[in-house]
């Protein structure tokens, strides 16, 4: 497939004024990654990169900052993590001075789905990560930082509080990662996130990976980035619907709604997981307990410790034999 055609087809637009964008990495093969990177990929079961993966690999590589704008879950994690690992394994530096590739994440949630990946895919390289966030005891964190870690991913309010400490240095830092920067700037974390950068050289790469493209995230873009290129997927004006989930809406009322829950339920193939949400948390931790009696089933929110959401995190991923219930608040 040509270069146009298959940007045409992953809706792939690309705003790098003055200059030629390097064409994407169409398979594993094209990019030319180390051998032990490549079987890691391989052995995960992935065919080809992803569309962000594909554009942004290249781009990352020749060391230019990037704004991506693409869906979650569309595999933006290894968009920005693989060229990492390789500069991590060109620069060499001491981890104990701390980390070279720094990614802030808007969440612990995320932060940790970040480091698994990291753990993952650069356990092979011999490449260490660690993550840092709030709700957890800082020592085993900070035990992590004086072994060494070439990747530190973090929420900011925790990396502040560990900076305020003087237990990490950013001065290492030469690739600089802002995941779901949308996200962060709605949570109110800007002067949190500016804070750190300025702990950071100058001299970096950064990359900041979003869904949507609003005002805000362009003025923060236009004060952390060096002339970045741009790579968009799809429409970038507007959070829209993933094309590749189906979604049906039912309108109830509140009395047909358990009722209509119970025949979704049951209509699911056994080892299927179901996430719910709901509207509040009293709501999450009632639903919870009544599907318990059928299913099993876990509440996850903001009034639950961290001990207790890792450990639905942890049944979310080991217990694929019996249908898991997972009832969660997502805040409108």
């Amino acid at each position: 497939m040509s270069v146009d055609a298959y940007r045409k087809k992953h809706e792939i637009t690309i705003i790098c004024p003055g200059r030629e964008a390097p064409p994407p990495f169409m398979s594993f093969q094209s990019t030319c990654f180390p051998s032990e990177i490549l079987r890691e990929v391989q052995q995960a079961g992935f065919k080809a990169p992803s569309p962000i993966q594909a554009q942004s690999w290249p781009i990352a590589l020749k060391g230019s900052d990037i704004v991506a704008v693409a869906k979650t879950g569309s595999g933006k994690t290894l968009g920005y993590l693989l060229p990492g690992f390789i500069l991590v394994k060109n620069l060499r530096h001491n981890s104990r001075d701390g980390p070279t590739v720094l990614v802030l994440s808007p969440t612990r949630e995320l932060a940790t789905q970040i480091q698994d990946e990291a753990i993952k895919f650069g356990r092979s390289s011999r490449i260490s990560s660690t993550c840092l966030y709030g709700g957890a005891p800082k020592g085993p964190q900070l035990r992590d930082l004086e072994r060494g870690a070439d990747i530190v991913v973090a929420t900011p309010g925790r990396l502040n509080d560990i900076l305020e400490m003087g237990k990490v240095s950013l001065r290492q830092v030469a690739y600089l990662v802002l995941d779901e920067a949308d996200r962060m700037l709605d949570m109110g974390f800007e002067p949190q996130i500016r804070k750190i950068v300025k702990q950071v050289q100058p001299k970096r790469q950064t990359l900041m990976f979003t869904a949507t493209w609003p005002r805000e995230v362009r003025k923060i873009a236009s004060d952390l980035l060096t002339n970045p290129v741009q790579v968009n997927i799809g429409n970038t004006d507007e959070l829209v619907a993933n094309k590749s989930i189906t979604q049906h809406v039912e309108v109830t009322t509140s009395f047909e709604k358990g009722r209509r829950l119970d025949q979704i339920l049951r209509q699911q193939e056994p080892g299927s997981k179901v996430i719910i949400f709901c509207s509040t948390k009293r709501m999450c931790d009632q639903l919870s307990r009544n599907l318990s009696r059928q299913y099993g089933a876990s509440a996850i929110h903001g009034d639950k410790s961290q001990a207790e959401r890792d450990s639905v995190r942890l049944e979310l991923h080991t217990h694929s034999s019996v249908t898991r219930i997972l009832s969660m608040l997502q805040i409108l």
